[in-house]
């Protein structure tokens, strides 16, 4: 075998980057081996048709953590910023618009009562997402808490909630299980305003507004955001590839080696303890411990095998609910589109067209069909009007999140792709009169596409879904929810693994803290 490693780290997107960038700060060999030719996994920049390049997969930083800018150290690894804090408006085919501001709103059909009830509504919710944003940086307790260390842990989030007063943590209990749609509803009057909002509440989740938790997974959101600070929504100058190249850059000033286009074939075991990788290449590399930001099926029944692992294990793995229902599109432009009833600022921010709960709840229903909406939810953004390195001059790039669009397509795919992409043209038509006159090429990546060139497990952005049965303690499953595998010496740090996907890193710094802390 080869000369070996303290840590291999399986997989360079963001969270195997920075699992290996705490790892070697903490004084360990790490290497880092990557099946792709590139760093990112799906936060990356390519070229989709000559000249256009755009943010594949992942479009913006919504979520990145303040300490993990400057904790690296990124900005001087050669991340900058096309945009920061970027607005968000929601809009309509009437040409009606609502920009919906950290504290406001402003723009036609804001009633008096929802302008006065936003900030206070806002405030209270950004409180409590300050208690989730505690839990994103956390190990998840055994719940047999059998180490001091644990239940100091929950404690302190128990007095983190408990600090909310009285009132408030009553409302939080209250609301912590029930559907955005219901929450919404009680709160405001505007359908825009309630659209866009629950827009938010199912973005990259499995559920519709209506669906029980999807005001969970609206705090996990505003959590991310908490973190973020200022910054807000972030635009990385050069697409999203080059936050990952800032991460490498890092790690490769930190020690670690990077090895691209080297997929792992096996994970190896030696005395019941994880001993190094196979390459497919046929290599074999020595180290103490193994970390995988794969996902749960691909670490444990491809890499590993079942053979090192229980029969309830195996069931649990296999039982992980991951069913994806984002898509990608990617528009190159000849120029610059006009988007009813915005000027160019709100063109710079991102577009919601989610113009009620209702609306948004359609869109979802038919994905439990195998079917396509007929009319699409989507955040749109144009990236070149912040950017112009991504489009030939006076061109541009629009890139969108499509929801809510099946893993499976059913049993004619190819009909049902070209109808999802007639659906969506004709949707942003509605909005954009004579886009389609402008469109140079275009390129539709459904959630089984997203698994097959990023490796998302159902096309997942979490890599699987975000529930209260697959959520902290108990993230992904039992035996393996505080990064740790039931074999000694394996490790994970990916989506997969608490607090679940967004490029934010805590699972991949959470994970490198956790073998550091056992000393391995």
């Amino acid at each position: 075998m080869s000369a070996p490693f303290d840590c291999i780290v399986i997989g360079a997107g963001h969270n195997g980057l920075i699992c290996a960038l705490e790892l070697a700060r903490g004084g360990r060999r790490v290497l880092v081996v990557e099946s792709a030719a590139h760093v990112g996994g799906a936060a990356i920049t390519r070229s989709f048709a000559p000249g256009f390049k755009v943010s594949a997969c992942a479009h913006l930083l919504h979520a990145l953590p303040q300490a993990v800018l400057q904790d690296y150290a990124l900005e001087s690894h050669g991340l900058k910023f096309a945009a920061r804090a970027m607005p968000t408006h929601a809009i309509s085919a009437t040409g009606t618009a609502l920009r919906i501001g950290t504290q406001e709103l402003c723009g036609a059909g804001v009633t008096p009562a929802d302008k006065a009830q936003f900030p206070d509504f806002r405030q209270r919710l950004m409180r409590y997402a300050g208690v989730f944003h505690s839990v994103l940086g956390m190990t998840p307790p055994r719940l047999s808490l059998t180490r001091w260390s644990e239940r100091f842990e929950l404690l302190r989030l128990g007095l983190r909630i408990r600090l909310l007063g009285k009132k408030q943590m009553r409302e939080l209990l209250r609301i912590g299980g029930m559907n955005a749609y219901d929450l919404l509803d009680d709160n405001f009057e505007g359908d825009m305003l309630k659209g866009a909002l629950a827009f938010d509440a199912t973005l990259g989740a499995e559920y519709g507004p209506r669906s029980p938790g999807t005001v969970l997974t609206w705090l996990y959101r505003l959590a991310g955001e908490h973190a973020s600070g200022t910054q807000g929504l972030a635009q990385p100058a050069g697409g999203m590839g080059a936050f990952s190249d800032a991460l490498a850059t890092a790690c490769k000033k930190a020690g670690v080696e990077i090895r691209l286009g080297a997929p792992v074939q096996r994970i190896l075991v030696a005395n019941d303890h994880a001993s190094g990788v196979r390459l497919v290449s046929g290599e074999e590399i020595a180290a103490t411990t193994i970390i995988s930001s794969a996902d749960l099926r691909s670490t444990f029944f491809k890499l590993l095998g079942t053979e090192h692992l229980d029969t309830g294990f195996v069931r649990r793995v296999d039982h992980f609910r991951s069913r994806g229902l984002v898509a990608k599109l990617h528009l190159a432009l000849r120029a610059q589109p006009t988007f009813k009833g915005v000027d160019e600022a709100a063109l710079r921010g991102r577009l919601l067209i989610s113009p009620s709960m209702d609306y948004l709840e359609l869109a979802f229903n038919p994905s439990k069909y195998r079917e396509v909406p007929s009319h699409p939810a989507m955040e749109v953004t144009l990236p070149s009007l912040n950017d112009n390195t991504l489009a030939p001059p006076g061109q541009h790039v629009l890139s969108a999140l499509v929801q809510f669009v099946p893993y499976d397509l059913g049993p004619n795919p190819a009909a049902a792709r070209a109808a999802l992409l007639e659906n969506v043209l004709a949707t942003l038509e509605q909005h954009a009169p004579g886009l389609r006159e402008l469109i140079v090429a275009t390129e539709l990546l459904t959630p089984f596409d997203l698994e097959q060139e990023f490796g998302l497990a159902g096309g997942h952005w979490h890599q699987g879904a975000l529930s209260f049965d697959q959520f902290f303690v108990n993230r992904p499953v039992p035996q393996s929810q505080q990064y740790q595998s039931p074999l000694p010496g394996l490790f994970m740090c990916g989506a997969v693994c608490h607090p679940g996907g967004s490029v934010m890193g805590f699972a991949g710094r959470n994970a490198a803290r956790a073998v550091l802390a056992q000393g391995v």
